[in-house]
């Protein structure tokens, strides 16, 4: 499925984003697991948007503290650059909540980049949060990230995957939805 895949991938329209795909979504819905399996699968690389944080973003969020766009702006435009930058396909993890903060990072990565919203009621996203261990994400925070939540709306090409089901499922609808096109 490997060479397969990242050819269907690369090839696929309009999702293809030239293989630059973000999860996105609130905290707790799975970008991580989501993303590392979808690389598996695809024989590619995932990099957690988490890991572009300054130290700064990661102690006010584990503090329990929101950030703000201040806050967002320089993370968001590494995460662009680091799609523009990326020869083949790479899958990275960033939240994306705001349609401008998807438009950043898109002009940011100097081209079309498909997003796959991985989609949760707050009563699951909540239960995954309080059952995972060592993230700096407090639950506390849950509610903010569904208040800035703008789910991505049709003109933007994107994605939603329902996440109330196996990691597999998940990964095989997401394969399916981007190979199809």
């Amino acid at each position: 499925m490997s060479t397969a895949g990242s050819r269907l991938l690369s090839e696929a329209r309009p999702h293809s984003g030239r293989g630059r795909i973000v999860l996105m979504g609130v905290a707790g819905c799975g970008k991580s697991a989501v993303g590392a399996a979808l690389a598996t699968r695809l024989g590619v690389h995932y990099l957690d948007g988490d890991d572009l944080h300054p130290p700064e973003n990661i102690a006010k969020m584990s503090r329990g503290e929101p950030l703000t766009d201040d806050d967002r702006w320089p993370w968001l435009t590494l995460v662009g650059q680091r799609l523009a930058s990326s020869h083949g396909i790479l899958i990275i993890g960033c939240s994306a909540l705001k349609r401008r903060y998807r438009d950043h990072i898109r002009k940011e990565a100097e081209g079309p980049v498909t997003f796959v919203h991985l989609s949760g009621s707050k009563e699951l996203i909540s239960a995954r949060m309080a059952a995972r261990a060592g993230h700096f994400m407090p639950t506390i925070l849950i509610d903010s990230q569904f208040e800035a939540l703008e789910p991505p709306t049709p003109d933007e090409s994107a994605i939603t995957v329902d996440i109330d089901k196996a990691l597999d499922g998940i990964v095989d609808e997401i394969l399916l939805t981007i190979t199809s096109a």
